[in-house]
């Protein structure tokens, strides 16, 4: 529960520090005084949208925190889940805005995001404005409400999720059916190509093989003759063929070894560039020997590169491993084609078992709805009774509809406040007031199964006054009995005021500085004193304060 609230700069208000209690406590001051103001900064420590306007004008930052006590309320996994700090009975959340516009969230002062702020005041606070007496119409509230005091989470995160496993199965099977017609159509197209590619029988280097033999083929000749040629220079009958040159250049410095040791090693080096060129001598005429025209072998090579030009410009592809891969391509599709029948009967008869499965589950799923709908029909009937409605008749009825993220039930809740009245959707019969009457008692009922810690009504008793706005005050009070809870009504009614544990008045003040608004809890005097101009306006009579006596002690 809201333990400790502390505000600074933010709109109206200049310095705000004040503790709350457990209990039913209640929040009165004047229209304009503050209190949208009070609901406004907590808001934005649940999660709301941050306005730098909403910055006390001439202050540069504000900064709202709040510590709530949480023993006894399920929120671990939230802490676990988002690896924030949490000793298992106090949480601090703050906020902080500048007038440059930025804002910072903090858990625990672990840096926060708004979603995370968001989440967690889902499970912490219950704020009840004025207009979410309409959420009355809505039909996902309705249900919401059955499923909480059903308690179904277990029947309904089943449900969900083998509903998007049937979802995604449906997504599958369309355009498993999309692809196959669409592959069928473009079979022929699709086996023509392979079948050519497949009668190629591509290999991964022969392009390039190809292309060296076509070179050589095409100038056998002046290769041939090269070849030849360079062998004659070496080793021709001419006196002048390297080799001949190169065995006399030897001879003249063998003879002069003895007398110049010297060239000794030029002799031997000289030997051995003989043998390195006799050598390659020889491998030129084997070369040449190898080198012949051949036309018939060079026009198999053209005809064989044209084919495989020809398939990379077809296909916009510029190798032939592209080419190969293209073809395994094609195989696998011509494959998930022939398949494609087997597999859409596989994807037909799986989405038939989760249909069956989860028709199973939608059944327990209302069944268990309609159950806790026939308990909320007679509790909100003995709730609604003494709130001034003792003819009331309330039900909750279903509709079946096809599957659906929620179930496969459509809740509406039909109301009359009359014995003999036409029941009908209770947002098109029900008056203001009674709306209220209901929202309060939905939300005493709910109350008890989400043990939310703290729940704040804003002005619930709008359209109310006299005894019904008493035992609206009976009903919030009884909410605020249970120790690990606490209730605020905001309101401008004495007889709601007079049965709060705690009252705490918001008023404004005008200075030199400006208007500033404050929050203080009130003592004994001091609630006979606030309630007392409640009953009688701006001036205080003797009446009017013994009736606020009278209201207080009763």
């Amino acid at each position: 529960m809201l333990q400790h609230l502390n505000i600074q700069n933010y709109a109206l208000i200049d310095q705000l520090d004040i503790d709350f209690g457990p209990g039913f406590s209640v929040i009165t001051g004047e229209t304009g005084a503050g209190k949208s103001i009070l609901l406004g900064a907590i808001g934005l420590l649940l999660g709301q949208r941050a306005d730098s306007r909403s910055i006390k004008a001439g202050a540069q930052r504000c900064v709202i925190e709040a510590q709530f006590r949480l023993t006894g309320h399920d929120v671990s996994d939230f802490f676990t889940e988002n690896e924030l700090d949490f000793d298992g009975e106090e949480c601090i959340i703050r906020r902080e805005l500048t007038a440059t516009g930025k804002s910072r969230s903090f858990i625990n002062d672990t840096p926060a995001t708004l979603a995370q702020l968001k989440e967690l005041g889902d499970k912490i606070i219950d704020i009840h404005s004025q207009h979410q007496n309409l959420l009355l119409s809505k039909e996902n509230f309705q249900l919401q409400v059955v499923d909480i005091l059903a308690n179904s989470d277990m029947e309904r995160l089943a449900y969900k999720k083998l509903y998007c496993e049937m979802q995604q199965t449906q997504q599958t099977l369309e355009e498993t059916r999309r692809l196959a017609l669409a592959g069928k159509e473009e079979q022929e197209f699709l086996q023509y190509q392979f079948d050519q590619l497949a009668e190629a029988n591509l290999r991964a280097d022969e392009q390039e093989e190809l292309e060296t033999e076509q070179q050589t083929l095409e100038h056998a000749e002046d290769i041939h003759s090269g070849l030849l040629s360079a062998n004659a220079q070496l080793e021709g009958d001419d006196t002048t063929a390297a080799l001949d040159l190169l065995r006399q250049a030897t001879r003249h410095l063998s003879h002069i070894t003895e007398v110049f040791p010297q060239a000794e090693p030029l002799v031997e080096r000289l030997e051995s560039c003989h043998i390195e060129l006799k050598d390659i001598a020889s491998e030129l005429v084997s070369l040449a020997d190898d080198i012949e025209s051949d036309p018939r072998r060079l026009e198999q090579v053209n005809d064989r590169l044209s084919l495989i030009y020809e398939l990379q410009h077809k296909h916009h592809l510029e190798s032939v491993e592209e080419l190969i891969a293209l073809q395994h391509d094609l195989e696998e599709k011509l494959c998930a084609i022939t398949n494609s029948d087997e597999a859409i009967l596989n994807l037909e008869k799986q989405l038939q078992q989760q249909q069956t499965e989860l028709n199973k589950l939608a059944d327990a799923l209302t069944a268990k709805r309609k159950k806790a709908g026939k308990i909320i029909e007679k509790e909100m009937c003995e709730r609604l009774i003494p709130l001034g409605m003792p003819k009331v008749q309330f039900e909750v009825q279903f509709q079946p509809i096809a599957f659906s993220p929620s179930g496969c039930d459509r809740v509406s809740f039909f109301f009359s406040a009359n014995k003999n009245g036409q029941l009908s959707p209770i947002s098109q019969v029900a008056s203001g007031g009674e709306m209220a009457r209901v929202m309060l008692s939905l939300k005493a009922l709910i109350s008890g199964a989400v043990q939310l810690p703290t729940i704040i009504f804003d002005e619930i008793d709008m359209g109310v006054s006299g005894h019904i706005a008493e035992c609206m005050a009976h009903i919030m009070k009884e909410m605020g009995n249970n120790q690990e809870r606490q209730v605020f009504s905001i309101t401008h009614l004495p007889q709601i005021a007079a049965l709060g544990h705690t009252h705490y008045r918001v008023f404004k003040e005008d200075d030199e500085q400006g208007t500033t608004s404050h929050i203080v809890q009130l003592t004994d005097d001091e609630r006979v004193e606030e309630i007392a101009h409640m009953l009688s306006g701006a001036t205080l009579t003797q009446a009017a304060i013994e009736n606020a006596k009278a209201l207080l002690n009763k």
